[in-house]
């Protein structure tokens, strides 16, 4: 039987995990921006670059809920389709 103090040390984890992780995965898309930066205009740069910045800074109080981490996977999704990293990622198919 768990406890309650468990439960709570469970989540708290599954919370450090998730900030964590999308923590990296916007670092990886601001270094990804920066060796694209001469396909955007200088305005565009920065207005990503202070989403990245502001979403980076609030990540820890969004994934405080489910629905706040599931607004950060969203917008993941929606900076991947500027910066293509998942793309880059996937892995060539060998013959």
């Amino acid at each position: 039987m768990q406890t309650r103090e468990t439960m709570h040390r469970v989540r708290r984890d599954v919370k450090q995990h998730r900030v964590t992780f999308y923590r990296q995965q916007l670092f990886r898309h601001w270094q990804c921006l920066e060796q694209q930066r001469d396909q955007y205009s200088d305005k565009a740069i920065a207005d990503i670059e202070c989403a990245l910045g502001k979403l980076i800074l609030r990540v820890d109080s969004l994934c405080d809920d489910e629905r706040g981490h599931k607004v950060v996977a969203k917008l993941l999704c929606k900076i991947d389709c500027v910066t293509r990293l998942s793309s880059w990622s996937k892995s060539t198919r060998i013959h």
